[in-house]
């Protein structure tokens, strides 16, 4: 009779143990609000400047001297709205990974709905991820050269470089999607 009672009691402690490791994982609910409210935070600035360069240019302070500022100003809004989509994207995927499917997704019958990011996987999410980290950095780099002045001929070199990296990691990110 003792024998029956301890894997009872063993049984019991490990549904306990694993019960407490599964309501853990709770804990990633932290870094998926702190995400969305970056996310939130992030498409706040990128509307700020987007809407102080549309202020100056319906002023009409648009001029020469100052188009390369403003058009700074609109690719760095850009920018902005691109690392607020990144953080959404980790907080909605880090939420479906660990934590539970988005119930009102699956509600809906639209099938490009559904498949919004279809994140089955760490390896998915951080693949999606990657992709707007470039294209962030794509823009961030436009938007230094935009200001870039040539001197010389090594800075015009240069300036070439960049500009072929930059069309090279574009078809990267093109070619990834299509194997």
């Amino acid at each position: 009779m003792g024998d029956n009672l301890k894997p009872t009691r063993k049984l019991r402690v490990e549904r306990r143990f694993e019960s407490a490791i599964w309501r853990f994982r709770l804990i990633t609910l932290i870094p998926v609000v702190m995400s969305l409210m970056g996310s939130v935070s992030c498409f706040v600035l990128g509307t700020y400047e987007e809407l102080t360069v549309l202020t100056k240019v319906m002023q009409g302070h648009f001029t020469y001297a100052n188009s390369t500022l403003l058009i700074g100003k609109v690719v760095g809004g850009i920018d902005y709205y691109l690392i607020g989509i990144a953080l959404l994207i980790f907080g909605y995927g880090i939420y479906e990974l660990i934590i539970s499917d988005i119930d009102v997704r699956q509600q809906d019958n639209s099938q490009e709905r559904r498949n919004l990011l279809n994140i089955e996987s760490l390896d998915g999410l951080k693949h999606k991820l990657t992709k707007v980290i470039i294209v962030a950095l794509i823009v961030t780099a436009f938007k230094v050269m935009v200001g870039f002045e040539v001197k010389t001929i090594t800075e015009l070199l240069q300036y070439c470089a960049g500009v072929l990296m930059l069309a090279f990691s574009a078809y990267l990110i093109g070619r990834t999607g299509k194997h």
